[in-house]
């Protein structure tokens, strides 16, 4: 594949895919997405990569949304077509089994929204505003955004936002829990590179079945639920990782987690 409008680097145990397309507020195109993916493919392989960023190029912005060029002469196939690529891409990044970090340095609309839900954990840069304004022009949020925003931030305030289309700043986001840090533009990399070191120091078994665990957690039967933690509690207590942890704790020292 031509990577045309990403950028990617893996050093040190951290994987950055960036959304390189600045002039577009880095708006996502189909060409985009299909970067996005084969990106997120690369590094869920990579045994050496512990941690993903998902960014956007620039300082004003994550990513505006969807290029609404895609749209011209849409029909309803064609419409339903584009909805199942973006929400296929944001479900690769919600099922791979490392932790990912959406860096918000800017606007975050719409699909930008939507991509930055499914990751993990987000930081924003105190000049970020998110939104979902698909109403605005007549749609709704095709990628996640009527299922994933009520799971964050409760079903009126995710009809609030999706029926009137408004932004909201950074602040507010991390108010209503849809950000986990905000901190200013000029200490965003540093703040998102300290989060993923440390996420990095932690044993990596332990954390792909937590995410799993969490992410089925609104799906499933409490009962189940439990069972299906019980069962990860036992399979992490036979792990290498759980027993360095002990020895590390017993003997004062840090824990060098290999993953096995």
């Amino acid at each position: 594949m031509e990577f045309k409008n990403t950028l990617y680097e893996k050093k040190e145990g951290i994987a950055t895919v960036i959304i390189n397309r600045p002039k577009a507020l880095n708006a996502l195109n189909e060409e985009t997405l299909l970067e996005i993916s084969s990106r997120i493919a690369d590094a869920k392989q990579d045994e050496n990569v512990k941690v993903i960023i998902i960014t956007g190029a620039g300082d004003r912005a994550f990513c505006a949304g969807a290029d609404l060029n895609m749209m011209k002469g849409a029909t309803a196939y064609k419409g339903m077509r584009l909805s199942q690529i973006g929400q296929k891409v944001t479900r690769e990044i919600e099922d791979i089994g490392k932790p990912v970090i959406a860096v918000i340095n800017g606007y975050a609309l719409g699909g930008g929204l939507e991509l930055a839900m499914a990751c993990d954990l987000r930081i924003a840069a105190e000049n970020a505003q998110m939104g979902q304004p698909e109403v605005n022009v007549g749609l709704i949020p095709g990628w996640g955004g009527t299922q994933r925003l009520p799971r964050f931030v409760g079903k009126g305030k995710a009809k609030e936002m999706i029926f009137t289309g408004k932004r909201i700043d950074a602040k507010t986001a991390e108010q209503i829990m849809l950000v986990n840090l905000v901190v200013p533009l000029e200490q965003l990399k540093s703040a998102a590179k300290e989060l993923a070191q440390d996420l990095m120091n932690k044993p990596p078994i332990a954390l792909q079945l937590t995410k799993q665990l969490i992410n089925n957690s609104t799906e499933t039967d409490l009962k189940i639920g439990l069972t299906n933690e019980a069962e990860a509690f036992g399979v992490l207590s036979s792990t290498e990782d759980f027993k360095e942890g002990v020895s590390a704790f017993l003997e004062k020292r840090k824990p060098q987690y290999q993953g096995k």
